[in-house]
């Protein structure tokens, strides 16, 4: 059976280790994103590595015009069409402090933006009756940090859309699987500090795959991290607000 993985923030670290992964085992791959050259270089790596098709399609999550003609693309491919979310930013919390305007595109990156195209794609799957969502959140989002809880409170809120979508695909015979990373080796980490196990995106990638294929709901990855947040998830708050964490 054709499937084909629409990745959406195809350019990041974790995206285009799973772009790879899922191209190695023939899947059709629509890279999308912003920056059309790099992608154009993704989807030549992605055909060299077996994908049965590789194509790019421009994504911006603050230009919500733009999506209904990539879930179009998607819907003219026979067979399951599936989807994964790598996108996101995260502004240092003292620059959104100093510039609350900030906040608007860091919800619309983490949560609005990936929400609404996923729920222009729902339909698609509940009409094939097969098809895997796969939503990156992060272990930010489990509980309001000091040094970063805008980004922790719209992963939280993107956490929460994945799970009732996860509820509403279920009862049509598709599945979400809700991520949570804790510190990858990508872009977006590089020169933060406090920065302990770090993951490779190819790790993360693996888990990725693996999760999809079992239906797992929600994972933690590196797996460790699971642990990690089910002791700082059931520190006190009287405590935890007086830890810089």
């Amino acid at each position: 059976m054709n499937r084909t993985w629409i990745i959406l923030g195809a350019t990041s670290s974790m995206a285009r280790a799973f772009a790879r992964q899922v191209s190695a085992d023939g899947a059709g791959v629509l890279l999308a994103g912003r920056d059309r050259d790099d992608l154009q270089a993704l989807a030549g790596d992605c055909s060299l590595r077996g994908a049965r098709m590789a194509e790019v399609v421009i994504f911006d999550a603050r230009d919500p015009e733009g999506f209904p003609a990539i879930v179009e693309r998607a819907r003219s491919e026979d067979g399951e069409i599936n989807a994964a979310v790598f996108v996101g930013s995260m502004p240092a919390q003292s620059d959104i402090d100093a510039d609350p305007s900030l906040i608007d595109g860091t919800v619309t990156d983490c949560f609005s933006g990936p929400a609404r195209f996923l729920h222009l794609l729902a339909p698609v799957l509940e009409e094939r009756g097969m098809g895997t969502i796969i939503g990156v959140g992060s272990v930010a989002g489990d509980r309001g940090r000091l040094g970063n809880y805008v980004y922790g409170a719209a992963k939280a809120g993107f956490h929460t859309y994945l799970s009732g979508l996860r509820n509403r695909l279920t009862r049509a015979g598709g599945h979400v699987v809700t991520v949570k990373p804790g510190f990858v080796d990508t872009a977006m980490t590089w020169g933060l500090p406090g920065m302990f196990l770090v993951a490779s995106p190819e790790q993360v990638a693996a888990d990725l795959v693996k999760a999809a294929r079992k239906r797992r709901n929600v994972i933690y990855t590196p797996f460790f991290w699971a642990l990690i947040m089910l002791i700082i998830r059931h520190i006190p708050e009287p405590i935890f607000k007086k830890m810089k964490i």
